[in-house]
């Protein structure tokens, strides 16, 4: 027993021991840092705009690399993608006798969903591992450390000139892709599943508006900025040589694939809530 006054040496050493501090979780702290990343990402778009040091060579450099190398892979994906498309879509029409809503169905798929994902897929798989595997590879030979030395922005220099040109590709490319989709499916249907080309237009015209476009080029806008700032981001933080630049593009190209999609369901979830669906 201790006397009265006086603590129990057990009570007084757990006082005096320090407190074991909670240890943050990998995948929390990365995204924490992706985070702080897009945040410093785009201070530096609008301070690169404002105050006129915007790289207007290095982005049309990329905008030229982006668009050589994601063009031909989303025009392939898609001109097959549209003719699945009209072949579904016609069978099913078929059987239940609405052969003419076909148009409507090409309209929420492909303007809606196919085209802003195809594009993004492609500026995080293709364009995307570019970025992230020139910015490692300048990041492993110290090229970054050297820009900083020299006080210039990284950011401003490297960054800032890949991400406004990987979202103004996604944009145009969202508006190529999506007139293959139609154009492919409308041809497939009104030669191959005698759907005539009015009634088609009709159902399209008629459930997809203008602001289903609009609502298109906004994602296309998102896809193109979260991954690209995903790309870049892990570019800038590889460590541990070429291996280490590999490994840094595959957990880029996933990171983008699954912020990507889960921007897509946001974006989904917002547009049906404020602007529901119509049509005749």
């Amino acid at each position: 027993m201790t006397a009265v006054g006086e603590r129990d040496p057990a009570t007084a050493r757990r006082q005096r021991a320090p407190r074991k501090q909670r240890k943050v979780s990998p995948s929390v702290q990365e995204l924490g840092e992706l985070v702080g990343f897009a945040a410093d990402t785009v201070v530096a778009v609008w301070t690169s705009i404002t105050r006129r040091r915007f790289s207007w060579k290095e982005f049309l450099v990329q905008l030229q690399f982006l668009a050589s190398v994601c063009s031909i892979p989303a025009i392939l994906v898609m001109i097959p993608f549209g003719v699945v498309v009209g072949v579904i879509v016609g069978s099913l029409a078929s059987n239940v006798g609405a052969e003419n809503y076909s148009g409507a169905v090409v309209a929420f798929l492909i303007v809606g969903q196919a085209a802003p994902l195809v594009s993004a897929l492609m500026i995080a798989g293709v364009g995307g591992s570019a970025m992230t595997a020139d910015l490692g590879a300048r990041k492993i030979r110290d090229e970054v450390d050297a820009l900083e030395v020299m006080g210039i922005s990284v950011l401003e220099r490297l960054v800032v000139p890949r991400i406004v040109a990987a979202v103004v590709v996604t944009m145009l490319l969202t508006s190529l892709v999506m007139a293959l989709g139609i154009g492919a499916s409308f041809l497939f249907q009104v030669t191959a599943m005698d759907v005539t080309a009015g009634s088609f237009l009709d159902t399209m015209t008629d459930f997809a508006s203008i602001n289903d476009f609009i609502v298109a080029q906004i994602k296309a806008i998102l896809f193109g900025l979260t991954a690209s700032v995903a790309c870049c981001a892990k570019g800038l933080t590889a460590k541990g040589g070429p291996g280490g630049v590999g490994n840094a593009v595959n957990e880029a190209v996933v990171m983008a694939f699954i912020f990507v999609f889960f921007v897509n369901v946001g974006v989904g979830e917002v547009y049906a809530l404020l602007l529901p669906p119509g049509g005749a």
